[in-house]
């Protein structure tokens, strides 16, 4: 069986081209629903807000912007000009949120979610997952 892979970053929450605070982000991604990332932040005061949106979103934002609807991502230029940052939009109809983190520990989480399950693979698995479970008769 494969393991949830959880990841933990602080991301700045951008309230305006002026104002931004940093905010504690949980990563997390099961096997079982293997195309999805949940991205989990926490504001103070508030329950945690949670989003789930594609692993293959989330790695193609980090090289180019991607996404459409409710959730978009793109590279930015980082604060440290040898590495890139990655913004992550999330719009409802409540509003909108944009967080903001440096791309290495993004690539390192989805590194870690292919050794778990590799891209492309999601499929191929799930079927044989749902094989096995009707041969064994559960």
């Amino acid at each position: 069986m494969q393991s949830l892979v959880k990841g933990h970053l602080v991301m700045s929450l951008l309230v305006s081209d002026e104002l931004a605070f940093d905010t504690g982000v949980e990563l997390a991604y099961d096997p079982g629903d293997p195309l999805a990332i949940r991205l989990t932040f926490h504001l103070p005061g508030d329950p945690p807000v949670s989003w789930i949106f594609g692993r293959e979103l989330l790695l193609d934002g980090i090289t180019r912007p991607s996404g459409e609807g409710d959730v978009r991502v793109w590279p930015v230029a980082g604060l440290d000009e040898d590495f890139m940052d990655v913004c992550i939009e999330l719009r409802s109809t409540e509003g909108a949120a944009v967080l903001r983190s440096p791309a290495v520990p993004l690539i390192s989480f989805l590194g870690r979610t292919d050794r778990a399950l590799p891209m492309g693979q999601e499929h191929t698995t799930a079927d044989l997952d749902r094989e096995l479970e009707a041969i064994l008769g559960r």
